[in-house]
């Protein structure tokens, strides 16, 4: 019987092969040959935490009866039915009332015609790094920016704090970039809401010396920052000179309460022969509202 041989060159060939796959059997776990993951071992980044609200209130059913009669004098002088259909509001048409709902109710009388409108938006952020909070707190700046609530600077430092780099004992602070105090909510420091230099008084964005404009009667009655509701608020007051017959007044406070902003409108427009609206009464019915509104979310 004949034996195959095998010559020097298949020989090495044979062997080189069988060295190879001892190598790759090794006890050391080395057959594994895929490239090690860079991201193996590192903790995930968690998504921000989700909004508190997630739905809305209904806003034809928010503002109780007493109250709707005191702000819409007018709905007393009407027949029962016609009562009962105004303080039932109408409400806005919308596609989804758990991210956004609104209702407005109207009064007649004969020295003045008022509206009422309530509107909740409730905000989701989709950015998985961003909350429906924080998201919530930029929609709610344009909203201040958009009107003429002056800028609100954040507090200074207490003295007694140690002195940052930059700022010699006794002196003041060195000129370098972010240094100095910063604006309130989407704002930047010394400026007006809509980028303008700030002045003595505040102005609405795009200041024009006609139109409608705030102009609230009394010290203390002007547009500003509330502290007191929500964990963000402010009071905007604007008369509106241009109507040929009546000068019409729109008191608003809007307010964030976590990731929902909550928006009340009061406005009132006398007859052609009476005084102009007062501020004063419209904003404390306004504020009212809002109050009332507020604890019906913290519920």
């Amino acid at each position: 019987m004949l034996r195959k041989t095998y010559g020097p060159g298949t020989a090495a060939l044979l062997a080189a092969v069988l060295g190879a796959g001892a190598a790759g059997c090794s006890a050391d776990g080395g057959g594994d040959d895929r490239a090690a993951d860079p991201k193996a071992g590192t903790a995930p980044v968690p998504a921000a935490a989700p909004g508190k609200y997630r739905t809305l209130l209904e806003p034809c059913g928010a503002v109780d009866s007493a109250a709707l009669k005191d702000l819409l004098p007018g709905l007393a002088s009407l027949a029962p039915e016609q009562q009962r259909q105004a303080f039932q509001g109408t409400p806005a048409v919308t596609y989804n009332t758990d991210r956004r709902a609104a209702c407005s109710w109207k009064g007649q009388a004969p020295d003045a015609s008022h509206q009422l409108r309530v509107e909740f938006e409730r905000v989701v952020s989709y950015d998985p790094a961003v909350s429906d909070e924080d998201r919530a707190q930029e929609v709610f700046a344009k909203k201040q920016a958009s009107t003429s609530v002056p800028v609100q600077l954040e507090p200074a430092e207490p003295e007694d704090q140690e002195e940052p780099a930059g700022e010699e004992p006794g002196g003041s602070p060195s000129a370098s970039p972010g240094t100095g105090a910063t604006a309130g909510v989407g704002t930047q420091a010394g400026r007006t809401p809509d980028g303008s230099e700030a002045s003595g008084e505040p102005g609405r964005p795009g200041g024009s010396a006609t139109g409608p404009s705030a102009s609230a009667s009394g010290e203390g009655l002007e547009p500003r920052v509330l502290t007191s509701l929500g964990d963000a608020a402010f009071i905007d007051d604007v008369l509106d000179t241009t109507r040929p017959t009546a000068q019409r007044r729109d008191v608003s406070v809007v307010f964030r309460t976590s990731n929902v902003i909550v928006t009340i409108v009061y406005a009132e427009q006398p007859a052609p022969a009476a005084e102009v609206p007062d501020s004063k009464e419209l904003q404390e019915k306004t504020q009212s509202v809002a109050r009332r509104l507020a604890e019906l979310f913290d519920e």
